[in-house]
Order: C-alpha cells, then structure tokens, then sequence
C-alpha cells in the first residue's frame, strides 16, 4: 500500500497518555447505572427530544430505556432473544401489525408512532416496537442473526445484516429484498450523497460496496495489513471511509472513489464502534481494553492521536450524538461493579 501514510508512529506513542489540551479529551458528565443488566452490552440509540437512550442489552435479554434527564434506568423491554442493532426513528415505518394494537396506540392521543427497532441475533427478527408504549407492533423475519442496522429516512427503509452472509432490506413493517454478501455483515454505512452501501465483512477481509438501488455489491476493497474489520464510519463529504480492525489494533482510512488505503494507524485493543465528528474533525474509537481513542484530521489523509480517555475493560460499544455533543459508552457488569453507560462531553465547535 504504497499510499498509505504513517500517521502514529508505533504502538508506543498510542501507549502514552497523547494529549494536544483538555479540550481534545471527552470529559465524562454522567454516569447511569444499570444496576439489573448482566453480560454483555451491543448497540445504543438515542431519542434526542424525548432525552432518552436505548440500549441493547444484548446478554440480559432485554433493552434498556434509560432518562437521560434523571440519569436513571426506568424501563426494560424483556424477553429478547440477543439484542444487537438498535434505531430509534421518529418517522412511522409500518402501521400496527392488528387493528386491536392501532387502537391502543392511537388511545395515547397521537396517530404518529415515534419507533424503536431492535435486531434480534438469537432468532434472526427485526422487531418494532412504539417508543411510547414499547408495545411491539410489528416482527420481520430474516432467518438468523439479525445484527447491525441502519434507516434511510428518505425511503424510510430499515437494512440490517443477517446470517452468514446478507443485508436484509424492510419497508413498511415488511421484508422487500436482500442483497448476498461473501460473510456475515459487521458494521456497514449509507452513503447520503448516492445509492453506495459500503459494508464490512471480517471473514472475506475486505469491504464490499452495495449498490442500494440496483440491489447487488458492485466491488469490493481488500483490507491490507490488518483483520478482523468491525466498526465503521464514513466522512461522506470527504469520500472517506475508516474502518476499525482488531488484528492488530488499527484504523485503516479508505478513500471512497478509488477503494484504496489512504492511511493505516495503530489504536487501542477490542475496538467495536468508530465516529466521524465533522464539526470537529475527529475520530473516537471505543476500545474494549479501555480508552476512547480521539484522532484529529489536518486533511483528509493525515490524522493525529490527540487523546485517550479512560474508560472500563469491556466497554467498546458506543454512541456519538452530533446534536448533543455526547459520547455514550457502555460498561458490562464486571464482578461487583454494575453495569452502566458513561455520558462523556466532546467539547466545544
């Protein structure tokens, strides 16, 4: 990868505590306890104007509604089987899946309904339930392993990846279309300037570019020098995608028009969630060993460790929250110590 910068030069840098200012660290505000969730804990969602966040308690069987407000834990939904992607979406993406459940919904005194959508490994279902009520309203079958999900709110379509190798497409409550794929669907992202999906697949090591409209992958881009890639994020602006990998710990940057590498550096262990921040120009990292690793862009190709904030081992899922200018991450229960979710300020514009 002849294009490739050197960005970090090793694994001792990283290994320092690298800081430009305090202003590059997320300051952590909050912390909420989960004081009834054991095991292990996959993706969040957030209700910006209802001040809630949703998380998919993966191990507990359960997604847990926390106020953001009070700083607490006030409801679970219960018997899920392995909750792993999470939307919350505002807009109604499928009517009631009976009239005797519309008529209760619309009982609260609205006809919209404000939806939580939670991927259920264990028995392959997209379920959908009122973010009110947390009735659920409507299941969607996709085989097996429903995992990460992502809404595309001008079609109001709801994509997730599933089983060993697709990326199920839902419209209205129902299922419309898959696309195949050569492995199971890590991480993926909807291109907002074109059609592209862009998806990672660990097994094949490499990330395969689906066509949303035609239905079908058009390329894929090999992952050089690393594997195991699992989180991704897209500066669609830029035309750059970063994808984080495990072995070895490194976040690889590849240009969206040619598919090649444009930069290759080391970050912490375990990494399962990357966000771009374009106001500020940043990447976080959440590291499973225990860091948020903060990266800062001069251009488009060049990027520097500008800070580690300390967090938990095990907490490597994670939500950035561009309205709110929050970090969320999730601890497990780790021993005596309950599980929660941090609440971390990236600081100011």
């Amino acid at each position: 990868m002849n294009r490739i910068v050197s960005i970090v030069a090793g694994f001792a840098l990283l290994a320092s505590t690298a800081r430009a200012g305090d202003a590059e660290i997320p300051k952590l505000l909050q912390t909420i306890p989960m004081p009834d969730v054991k095991g292990r804990i996959d993706h969040l969602a957030v209700d910006v104007a209802g001040q809630r966040l949703f998380v998919a308690a993966l191990g507990n069987s359960s997604v847990e509604v926390l106020d953001l407000k009070t700083g607490s834990d006030v409801h679970s939904i219960v018997g899920l089987a392995e909750p792993q992607g999470i939307l919350f979406v505002t807009d109604d993406i499928g009517e009631p899946d009976t009239p005797a459940t519309k008529e209760r919904l619309d009982a609260n005194g609205s006809e919209s309904h404000p939806t939580i959508v939670v991927a259920c490994g264990g028995d392959g279902t997209v379920k959908l339930f009122d973010a009110t009520t947390f009735e659920m309203t409507r299941q969607i079958e996709f085989d097996a392993d429903a995992d990460n999900l992502r809404y595309e709110s001008a079609t109001k379509r709801v994509f997730v990846g599933f089983a060993d190798g697709a990326i199920g497409i839902a419209e209205s409550g129902k299922r419309i279309g898959e696309v195949k794929l050569e492995g199971h669907p890590e991480s993926f992202q909807l291109e907002s300037s074109g059609s592209r999906l862009f998806v990672n697949i660990p097994s094949a090591k490499h990330v395969a570019v689906v066509d949303r409209e035609k239905r079908k992958v058009i390329a894929t881009w090999p992952i050089q020098d690393a594997v195991s890639n699992y989180p991704m994020a897209l500066d669609d602006a830029s035309h750059r995608l970063f994808v984080g990998c495990r072995k070895p710990a490194a976040l690889v940057v590849l240009d969206t028009v040619s598919g090649k590498a444009v930069a290759h550096f080391p970050i912490g262990g375990d990494v399962d969630d990357v966000f771009f921040d374009r106001a500020r120009k940043r990447v976080y990292a959440a590291c499973g060993e225990g860091t948020i690793d903060v990266f800062e862009a001069s251009d488009s190709d060049h990027y520097k460790l500008v800070g580690r904030a300390k967090t938990a081992p095990g907490a490597r899922t994670a939500l950035f929250v561009v309205e709110m200018n929050r970090l969320f991450v999730a601890v497990p229960r780790r021993g005596d110590a309950a599980a929660e979710v941090r609440v971390y300020d990236v600081g100011a514009k």
